[in-house]
């Protein structure tokens, strides 16, 4: 991790509309290579309006996303995962993961 790479989380709060009608979806991340990936790829997620929460995990290689399918679409989400990047240095590509790992660790 790179001295010059840190990024500051974005802080949050979602609004009324927001937190209506919740999905949550699971999506797997290529590209990042150290927790500031991570928080680069978190930022832009919580950015959009209609997600909630994103928590991404650079080592799995995965970003749950928590958000109102009404506000932001899919498209949308990987859209960002991939704006997260584009500054020469950094590239990111995100696509919907279909299992939700909460389920299979049981």
């Amino acid at each position: 991790m790179k001295k010059d790479c840190h990024v500051e989380p974005i802080r949050k709060t979602p609004n009324l509309e927001e937190i209506q009608n919740i999905n949550e979806v699971f999506l797997t991340v290529w590209g990042m290579g150290c927790p500031n990936c991570a928080a680069r790829v978190r930022n832009s997620l919580v950015s959009l309006q209609g997600v909630v929460e994103a928590q991404v995990d650079h080592q799995a290689g995965v970003a749950k996303v928590t958000y109102n399918p009404t506000l932001v679409s899919m498209q949308e989400l990987a859209d960002a995962v991939f704006r997260a990047g584009g500054d020469g240095r950094h590239e990111y590509r995100a696509v919907l993961t279909p299992v939700n790992f909460e389920e299979t660790s049981n």
